[in-house]
């Protein structure tokens, strides 16, 4: 029996994807990321303000749930998960995001620090004014619906927007293979730039940017670029440099302080991140000018104040802080949205026209409704009120029906037949109604009272009013001008609503270079027995007193910008950024140095600053009495450890010098070996050759057998006394003190 599938079809599979690929590209553009040109709204964003429409929730009624809203949104209209329609809720009711907010909302919606909105089964909305003028004459028919996902709804395909929101408010959104990015502008400025456009279509890209200057941030700032605007208006696309505003104040004790009152609109809902990143500046030790950063940010407004230390430039600071921080971001904006399920890259003075057409569409079904209306309505008050003229006939072909149908049949056509009348005038007049449809139902349900003769006037007033608005539409339907002149005092009223000054200053500032102030401060860093190292300033050094300074086993001198050199026994040299070191009080007990550098447990001989050895000549001596003279330029490499000498094995340094130039080549430096065996040796300097670091240096010293140098230096020929302490000349305690000279001492 032959079981051979028949339903499977061969397809290829490169033509498969192609076209899958396509359909979901599409689907992301037109139904999730790209906004509609009309309205400016995204799928979501407009299914949540349709939905909160159908729950009634207008500026002046109560606050409803949010998990209500997002609850309906997601039943009904876009079923796409609960969280992402919450986000864009939240979204449209940030002020320092949108221009105009398109959701009013109650409670925890986060922040302009970046605190996220609460869960939505604790926060509550309602439309937005702004929200109003995208939903009034919803129910008029302007625009198309259609069925939602499941056809148990109807939603519409786009709100009837009476003002340019996607130019007021911009949009972002990522789709496939492109992306829409739309900056935010001042609302009086679109709504004049629009009614110039409606003048003159072919109006210039610089003359509608006497209108419309440039992009407005909710956030405020300061576009650097303005000169590149008028490209970005004519194409489309372009780059915005925008910039904290800042303004410098005198500070405490002299300094200045850096306050920023404004920022970068691509930091709203991150500005904790942006104080942040000027917190790891200073801490990094980019911009050692600052002090302390403080974020005084309140109600009032935004105050980050940025502390510069005394005598300090506040100025090339602040140039630096925009150079090397978020305080001026670069915003690449793309006048991308969709027309006609098409993706079109549009430029200035086009998305204008675009929303001047829909108004064209939009104003014009309105009042073909309004004068549908009132021709019905005039059709049936003409009806009353000529209906009052005959009443009496009217009674008796009510009285005189079998059935309602008979009656209107009689109104309508006048025919009287099986109606019984009880006057032959009465029956005379019912042959002569021709009344419509319309009228003859309004006469059916007419009440006694329209009998009065008070309302008998308000129904000649109201055929007087409706003749009147008639005439009124068919003047505005029957002329575009007039139809122009409608849409234009409708921007007006909203121009004198949403009227909100200018927040963003447009300028064209050259970027300025940050000058790097070397502010070096002379350290004194102190090395006790047991490693811990730390550094004090000059006037904490010279108030020290001498026997506070005889705790350290080392003592160098140090400038704040330079590194400090660590030669061993062991035959390496390590570099330590002087920064690095802490600097604390003279009780302060500081860090161990093996945290500073990879010195690990080697011997350390001689601390010496980088500047100082670069310039100086290194007396080496080893355990077997090998001794040389090395230029410091020897060491001068940018690496954390160096080798500075060659040792056989089991040697290892006993002494390291630095000499000046002057004393490397003075006939009055000598230098002095000292032995385990009490033996010493001294003999001129100049007898000492000069080498290279990589070689072992020559004879100094014959040792007897399993005699070794303890110690060696090199000091004046004048010195000649030493003091010995430590059992047994232990070389780990021996000290050599050198008189005459300002109670300098090495120790070996």
């Amino acid at each position: 029996m032959n079981h051979e599938r028949t339903d499977i079809k061969q397809v290829d599979f490169a033509d498969e994807m192609r076209t899958s690929f396509r359909d979901y590209a599409m689907s992301v553009i037109i139904s999730r990321a790209i906004p509609d040109v009309r309205d400016g709204l995204k799928p979501v964003q407009r299914r949540i303000l349709y939905a909160m429409n159908e729950l009634n929730l207008e500026p002046k009624k109560p606050h409803r749930k949010s998990a209500r809203i997002v609850g309906d949104t997601m039943g009904k209209y876009h079923p796409h998960g609960d969280s992402s329609i919450y986000e864009a809720l939240v979204h449209m009711s940030e002020d320092y995001s949108l221009a105009i907010p398109l959701v009013d909302g109650h409670g925890n919606f986060g922040s302009i620090d970046g605190d996220g909105a609460a869960a939505m089964r604790y926060t509550e909305a309602r439309l937005s004014e702004g929200a109003m003028t995208m939903l009034e004459h919803l129910d008029e028919g302007l625009v198309e619906f259609i069925p939602n996902f499941d056809e148990s709804e109807k939603e519409p395909t786009v709100l009837p927007a009476m003002l340019p929101n996607l130019l007021i408010n911009g949009t972002t959104g990522i789709a496939v293979g492109m992306a829409t990015n739309i900056p935010p502008h001042n609302p009086v400025e679109v709504i004049d730039a629009a009614i110039a456009v409606m003048h003159d279509p072919l109006i210039s890209i610089e003359d509608l940017m006497q209108l419309c200057p440039g992009p407005d941030f909710p956030t405020g700032g300061i576009i650097v670029n303005g000169d590149d605007l008028p490209a970005l208006y004519a194409t489309g696309e372009g780059k915005i440099r925008i910039r904290a505003k800042a303004e410098i104040e005198p500070g405490d004790n002299g300094k200045k302080n850096i306050v920023i009152t404004e920022i970068p609109y691509t930091c709203a809902g991150s500005k904790a991140k942006l104080v942040e990143s000027i917190v790891d500046a200073m801490r990094d030790k980019v911009f050692e000018e600052i002090a302390d950063v403080r974020d005084e940010s309140s109600k009032e407004g935004i105050r980050i104040v940025i502390e510069v230390k005394k005598d300090r430039d506040a100025e090339n600071l602040l140039n630096g802080l925009y150079k090397k921080t978020m305080l001026e971001e670069t915003y690449g904006a793309n006048f991308l949205a969709v027309k006609g399920n098409q993706p079109v890259l549009f430029n200035l003075r086009t998305m204008l026209q675009e929303f001047l057409d829909f108004q064209d569409e939009l104003y014009t079904k309105e009042y073909q409704y309004l004068l549908d209306k009132a021709e019905k309505r005039l059709e049936i008050v003409s009806g009353l009120i000529r209906a009052v003229d005959v009443v009496d006939a009217i009674i008796e072909v009510l009285r005189g029906s079998d059935t309602i149908s008979q009656a209107k049949l009689c109104l309508t056509t006048g025919d009287t037949d099986g109606i019984r009348f009880k006057t032959s005038e009465s029956e005379r007049i019912a042959k002569t109604f021709d009344f419509t449809e319309r009228q003859a139902d309004a006469i059916l349900s007419m009440q006694l009272r329209s009998l009065v003769g008070l309302e008998l006037k308000k129904l000649m007033d109201e055929n007087t009013e409706l003749e009147k608005n008639i005439k009124r539409y068919q003047k505005i339907l029957g002329k575009k001008s007039e139809l122009y002149k409608v849409i234009e005092e409708q921007l007006l009223i909203f121009r004198e609503r949403f009227n909100m000054p200018r927040k963003t200053v447009i300028d064209h500032i050259l970027a300025t270079d940050y000058v790097v102030e070397e502010h070096i401060e002379n350290l004194y860093v102190l090395i006790d027995r047991f490693g811990y190292t730390k550094c004090v300033d000059a006037n904490a050094y010279q108030k020290a007193g001498e026997e506070t300074l005889k705790e350290f086993r080392f003592i160098a001198q140090v400038a704040s910008n330079d590194k400090l050199c660590l030669f061993t026994a062991e035959g390496n040299m390590y570099q330590v950024k002087a920064e690095k070191i802490p600097k604390v009080r003279m009780k302060d007990k500081g860090v161990l140095l093996q945290t500073l550098s990879k010195i690990d447990n080697e011997t350390l001989l001689l601390p010496i600053a980088y500047d100082d050895m670069l310039n100086a000549q290194f007396l080496f001596v080893t355990k077997q009495g090998l001794v040389k003279l090395v230029g410091g330029g020897e060491f001068d490499a940018n690496r954390a450890v160096i080798n500075t000498t060659k040792l056989e094995d089991g040697d290892i340094l006993v002494g390291i010098t630095a000499l000046s130039a002057s004393q490397a080549t003075s006939s009055h430096t000598k230098v002095i070996l000292l032995t385990e065996k009490k033996l010493s040796l001294g003999f001129m300097i100049d007898e000492v050759p000069e080498m290279k670091k990589a070689s072992k240096g020559v004879r100094g010293i014959m040792l007897e057998k399993k005699d070794t140098v303890i110690c060696g230096a090199a000091i004046s020929d004048k010195d000649e006394d030493f003091i010995f302490e430590g059992k047994n000349y232990n070389p780990k305690k021996i000290r050599i003190r050198k008189r005459g000279l300002k109670g300098q001492k090495a120790t070996l």
